[in-house]
C-alpha cells in the first residue's frame, strides 16, 4: 500500500489534541496515535481511476463494510482538510463502483486479478475476493457518503453512478424479502466449516416473507443460523431513511424516496412483528435471527451491525427500554458468546475460538453506555488487553490478551479510535474539554 497519500497536517493537529485529552491515560493517548494513523499509513492505495482501494488489514482485500469503518473516524477532517475530503470521496467512488459490479459481493480485489474465493459456487467474477451476501456490506457505503455529506456539505459524490447504486441496492432488498421464491442467489464452499457455506445447495435454510430482508451471512462472514439477520435489518432501516433523504435532497427523485420509504416500513413493521422475543428474565428483547417460521436465535456477535450496536448505528436511543433489556441479556452469561476471564468480561464470536473477546465489541460497548463510569472502565480494559502490541486485535482469550487472532485488523483499530473520540467529546467533564 502507498505510505504517503497526502500531507498529514490536519490529521497530526487533530491527534495531538486527543492526545492533550488523555493525558493523564498515556497508554490510552499511545493507542489511539498507533491506531488512528494505521488506516491512512498502511491500508490505502490511490487507484488511476481516481477511487482509493483500502485493504482490510492482513487480508489484501476491500471489503466494503470494513472499508466504511475505517474511513469513518476521519469525517470530522473533511471539511477544514480537503485532501481528507478527497481521499473519503475515492474510497466512495470505489464502493460505488465495486457496488455496481456486484451487490451480492462482500469483498473486492484491487483489479480483476482473480485473487480470493475463486472455487466458490456462486456467480464470481475476478474482480470479486469472497462473494457472501451481507446486508451490511450494501449498508455501509451508504452511511459512510451520508455522514461525509452531512459533516462537508458536500455533493460531488452524487452522481449518476451512486444514483444507479442507491436502485440496485433498493432491488436487491426488495428481491430477498423473499429470498425463497425471488432469489437467483447461491452460495455453496466446499471441504470448509458448516459456518462458510449454504446449506440446502447454496440456498440457506428455509424462510418465509415477513417483511425483513434476507441475509446470507452475518457480519462477521458466517452463514446465519436463521436468514432474517435483525441488527443488519435496523441498518438496512436507518439506511434507507439516509436514501430517502437523499433522494429528496440531491436528486429531486420522488419515485426513489417513495420506494426506499416504503420498504423501511416494510422491514420495521417486520422487525416489531418478528423480531421481538419475550424473555423470561429479561423481558422484551431483540433476537439476533428468525426465519419468520418461529424460529429464533437469541445472542450477539462482536461484528457490527450487532444488536448491541443499535444506538451507535442509530436505530435507537440507548435508554430505549427493549434495547436495555436487550443489553443486559448481550452482557450476560446468557449470551452464549459473551465470555468472562480474568483480563476482560465482553462478547466474541462464533467466528473466533470459544473464550476470545473482540475489541469491536469493547469498543461498541463503550460507545453505547449511558454511564460514564462504564466507558471510562471500558477504556481501561481497552488500554491493559492489547497484548502489548500497540494495537487492537480481532479476538483475544479473556484470561490472556497476549493470545489475540489477527495481529492486523484495521476495523478494530478503526473502532477504538470511535470510542476514544467518543470520550473525549462527551464523556470528559466539561472544564478538561478542547474543541476537536
Amino acid at each position: 500500500m502507498e505510505k504517503q497519500l497526502f500531507d498529514k497536517t490536519a490529521v497530526e493537529l487533530f491527534t495531538r489534541k486527543i492526545e492533550e485529552q488523555l493525558s493523564a491515560r498515556p497508554k490510552a493517548a499511545e493507542l489511539f496515535r498507533n491506531c488512528f494513523k494505521d488506516t491512512l499509513d498502511r491500508t490505502l492505495n490511490r487507484l488511476d481511476n481516481g477511487g482509493v482501494f483500502v485493504v482490510t488489514g492482513d487480508i489484501p482485500a476491500m471489503w466494503l463494510r470494513d472499508s466504511s469503518a475505517q474511513l469513518r473516524p476521519y469525517i470530522r477532517l473533511a471539511k477544514q482538510d480537503v485532501q481528507v475530503s478527497l481521499l473519503i470521496e475515492g474510497v466512495i467512488k470505489q464502493q460505488i463502483k465495486y457496488i455496481l459490479h456486484d451487490p451480492y459481493a462482500n469483498a473486492f480485489n484491487e483489479t480483476e486479478n482473480g485473487n480470493g474465493h475463486q472455487d466458490d459456487q456462486t456467480d464470481m467474477s475476478p474482480m470479486v475476493w469472497e462473494r457472501k451476501y451481507e446486508i451490511d456490506s450494501l449498508c455501509y457505503p451508504i452511511q459512510l457518503a451520508y455522514l461525509y455529506w452531512k459533516q462537508t456539505d458536500n455533493k460531488n459524490l452524487f452522481d449518476h453512478a451512486f444514483l444507479k447504486a442507491l436502485y440496485s441496492i433498493i432491488e436487491v432488498w426488495i428481491t430477498e424479502q423473499d429470498h425463497e421464491n425471488r432469489s437467483a442467489y447461491r452460495f455453496e464452499r466446499f471441504h470448509c466449516p458448516d459456518s462458510d457455506t449454504l446449506s440446502r445447495n447454496g440456498k440457506g435454510t428455509e424462510t418465509r416473507p415477513i417483511g425483513m430482508t434476507w441475509s446470507g451471512f452475518r457480519p462477521s462472514d458466517d452463514a446465519c443460523k436463521y436468514g432474517y439477520l435483525i441488527p443488519s435489518n435496523m441498518f438496512a432501516s436507518v439506511v434507507l431513511g439516509y436514501i430517502a433523504e437523499i433522494a429528496e435532497d440531491i436528486y429531486n427523485n420522488t419515485a426513489l424516496k417513495t420506494k426506499a420509504n416504503v420498504l423501511k416500513a416494510e422491514i420495521e413493521q417486520g422487525i416489531k412483528k418478528y423480531g421481538i422475543y419475550e424473555h423470561p428474565v429479561y423481558g422484551k428483547m431483540y433476537a439476533y435471527e428468525t426465519d419468520g417460521l418461529g424460529n429464533y436465535n437469541l445472542m450477539d456477535d462482536a461484528n457490527v451491525p450487532s444488536l448491541l450496536s443499535m444506538p451507535f448505528l442509530g436505530y435507537c436511543k440507548a435508554d430505549d427500554e427493549i434495547y436495555q433489556n436487550t443489553r443486559a441479556f448481550l452482557l450476560s452469561e446468557q449470551n452464549p458468546y459473551y465470555y468472562v476471564g480474568k483480563a476482560a468480561s465482553g462478547i466474541g464470536s462464533p467466528h473466533t475460538p470459544q473464550h476470545y473477546i473482540w475489541h469491536i465489541a469493547l469498543a461498541i460497548q463503550g460507545l453505547t453506555a449511558v454511564s460514564l463510569e462504564e466507558k471510562d472502565r471500558i477504556l481501561n480494559l481497552l488500554e491493559k488487553t492489547d497484548g502489548d502490541t500497540g494495537l487492537m486485535h480481532e479476538g483475544f482469550h479473556a484470561d490472556d490478551p497476549t493470545e489475540f487472532t489477527r495481529s492486523w485488523f484495521s476495523w478494530a483499530n478503526a473502532m477504538y479510535c470511535e470510542f476514544v473520540i467518543d470520550f473525549c467529546e462527551n464523556s470528559l467533564k466539561k472544564g478538561e474539554k478542547v474543541e476537536l
